[in-house]
């Protein structure tokens, strides 16, 4: 049996962001719509599969997340996320056919995801000490979009800069020295 919970945090109800930052704010009716329509579609997809588990939904600054918790196994992530990047894909097609828009929703699974970034911030941190120490640029190995944006925000923290190359799915970071 699946159980769905929500939780959305509007900026509208925050006292300390400004005015402007409320006008640019996404549609949160349309995003709260967004993850309703993922999280029926999850639910759906762990009904034919027989998969208990929780949904969780939430919108965090312009995207919906829906996370699926209390799985067991990594059955719905696969090895390196393979898996978990797939249904998100259908997630999100599932999405655009019922509102007619293109969506950013962030599937998770197990918080596979929540694991992954920190893991990924700690390599970009460490990856940008070692370009610092050596000044040698050092390209790391392909990742998903997400992936890639985790790092870049990490190096960037670093006081380091970093850049995308290659071609989908083979696209990778490179970290340059300053």
């Amino acid at each position: 049996m699946t159980h769905i919970t929500t939780s959305i945090h509007s900026t509208k109800e925050r006292p300390d962001v400004t005015e402007a930052e409320q006008e640019k704010a996404p549609d949160l009716a349309a995003l709260e719509q967004e993850g309703e329509i993922a999280a029926d579609y999850v639910e759906g997809l762990l009904d034919i599969a027989d998969i208990d588990g929780d949904i969780d939904m939430d919108v965090e600054g312009d995207r919906a997340l829906v996370s699926v918790v209390g799985v067991k196994g990594t059955d719905l992530v696969g090895q390196s996320g393979e898996i978990l990047e797939a249904l998100q894909e259908l997630t999100r097609l599932a999405v655009h056919r019922q509102t007619g828009e293109r969506s950013r929703l962030m599937l998770d699974v197990a918080g596979y995801r929540e694991k992954r970034r920190a893991e990924l911030s700690k390599l970009g941190t460490e990856v940008a000490e070692t370009v610092r120490r050596n000044g040698e640029p050092k390209s790391l190995h392909p990742m998903t979009p997400f992936e890639r944006k985790i790092v870049h925000d990490a190096v960037a923290a670093a006081g380091l800069r970093s850049e995308s190359e290659g071609e989908e799915p083979h696209r990778f970071v490179v970290v340059l020295p300053v």
